[in-house]
């Protein structure tokens, strides 16, 4: 089991290495595969030994070998975050059949995750080069997780999260078009997948979950008066997380609000 922990948190670091290079890249309309990473500041191309994620930091101590510019933490930042993740997803559904068959999904939807709330949070906008491939690489691994389950109704309740996540996003945005934007919208009915697949209970935890989070952080910024009333925030993050908490604590969180209100 922790030699297993340690081969996904080594993927995780891998993984989170190269959602830098998304991060970065996707938004700007750049291949993610050419030309290789060089330092932003002086252009040099970034050797392979400089590439290794977390420790070529710290070894660097955050500054580019050729010119001395401050690196961003925030590299090896989301390279150890995305492989905590990672592990903590593995820890969720564990290394036996059939329960693991869904962690290649769950992954998946971890990477995105990281990828899409930071390049939300930079430029506010959930770019479909992700989001639109993400409704495929879902139905193609959930798939997967079902045939290994055998029981296809889980697949069917995917489906029906899907639709029923999107169209509730995008009545809200018809609602209050200045609330959200279309690319909540696309990627909400990616997260109705995952979470719908998983159960009832994440889906509708998974789909509050966001605005509790988002207003939590909405109104600590008004208090600290880091932001007004008109300020906008990215929904994305909070989306996401939202997405997250449900796939560790969906159920939980639903059973304890059905008992806190009577219903058993």
């Amino acid at each position: 089991m922790i030699a297993l922990l340690v081969i996904v948190g080594l993927l995780g670091l891998a993984i989170g290495s190269f959602l830098n290079v998304v991060i970065w890249r996707v938004p700007r309309r750049e291949s993610v595969n050419h030309p290789p990473s060089s330092c932003p500041i002086c252009g040099n191309r970034i050797r392979w030994r400089e590439n290794v994620p977390v420790l070529s930091w710290l070894l660097l101590r955050g500054e580019c070998r050729d010119c001395g510019e401050p690196i961003s933490w925030r590299y090896p930042a989301v390279e150890a975050g995305t492989a905590m993740l990672f592990v903590l997803v593995a820890v969720r559904f564990g290394f036996e059949l059939p329960s693991v068959a869904a962690l290649p999904a769950f992954l998946y939807l971890t990477a995105i995750a990281v990828a899409l709330s930071l390049i939300d949070i930079d430029t506010q906008r959930l770019p479909n080069l992700i989001v639109l491939p993400s409704y495929v690489v879902a139905l193609v691994l959930l798939t997967i997780a079902t045939a290994a389950t055998g029981d296809w109704w889980m697949l069917a309740r995917a489906a029906i999260g899907g639709v029923a996540l999107f169209a509730f996003y995008f009545t809200l945005v018809i609602v209050y078009p200045k609330g959200m934007g279309l690319g909540d919208v696309k990627l909400a009915g990616v997260l109705g997948l995952f979470l719908g697949w998983l159960g009832w209970g994440e889906l509708v935890v998974g789909a509050f979950a966001p605005f509790l989070l988002g207003g939590i952080y909405a109104v600590a910024l008004l208090v600290t008066r880091r932001a007004g009333r008109r300020s906008g925030i990215p929904f994305g993050p909070w989306m996401l997380a939202g997405a997250l908490l449900s796939t560790f604590f969906g159920n939980e969180i639903a059973n304890s609000y059905l008992g806190f209100v009577g219903i058993t």
